[in-house]
């Protein structure tokens, strides 16, 4: 959960939002030497009096200043790679789950189970309970198995949408006609939120996502609750 001032990424919830800090953390570090070594040659050049032929003109030099950034660039496009790959990879999900959007809600379909669907609503403010969190809280929570791999299924009805859920690492655009994929672990129990990032219309702000991690005694509690009372 994100909270104010907050300069950094929120805490990761599965391991592949884990590996974005990583690289993250990696690409920021290449990004601070250049700019400290840039600045470092500029205020150099500048200020200093001294004139040397072999710096003006070193076939040395130039050979150097064309091979570093090839060597910079892959040592961030290996890894990128690496996370590009990690992110489309999918081995046998313990559970799929279809997010249809709407304008302005998500609908949720349990494809491994009967009838299991339902809309989620964000409560109103006046709805509100003590502990819940303003425009990020719906009246169904996507519920999920903490620890296994979780496929999501992701579409829209109407108008281009976004399924996100930063801690987890998932962000996955929900096209028309166009059904997308993407999976998640989540490796910690809690209650991770998100929002719909793609700008749907006039209410976008208002239909947030909430992913609820659960013991697997829990969830299977919970899937014969939902399926009763649906």
């Amino acid at each position: 959960m994100a909270h104010p001032a907050q300069l950094g990424f929120q805490d990761s919830a599965s391991p592949l939002m884990e590996e974005l800090l990583y690289f993250h953390d990696h690409a920021l570090m290449i990004v601070t030497l250049i700019s400290v070594v840039v600045l470092y040659i500029i205020v150099t050049m500048i200020s200093a009096k001294i004139y040397d032929m072999y710096i003006l003109d070193s076939q040395e030099i130039e050979i150097i200043w064309t091979v570093l950034p090839a060597l910079i660039l892959l040592a961030i496009a290996l890894p990128s790679l690496r996370i590009l790959y990690l992110m489309d990879e999918i081995n046998h999900p313990h559970l799929t789950i279809k997010a249809l959007g709407h304008q302005w809600y998500w609908s949720y379909e349990y494809t491994d189970y009967e009838d299991l669907e339902f809309d989620s609503y964000m409560v109103r403010t006046e709805d509100l309970v003590p502990g819940h969190f303003r425009l990020l809280e719906t009246d169904y929570r996507m519920v999920v198995p903490s620890e296994s791999p979780i496929r999501m299924l992701i579409t829209a009805e109407d108008v281009l949408h976004s399924w996100t859920v930063p801690s987890l690492g998932v962000k996955m655009d929900a096209v028309p006609g166009r059904l997308n994929q993407a999976t998640f672990v989540a490796s910690r129990l809690g209650v991770f939120y998100g929002q719909c990032s793609e700008i749907c219309g006039a209410n976008h702000s208002f239909m947030p996502v909430v992913v609820e991690a659960t013991p697997l005694n829990n969830f299977e509690t919970w899937t014969s609750a939902m399926a009763s009372d649906l």
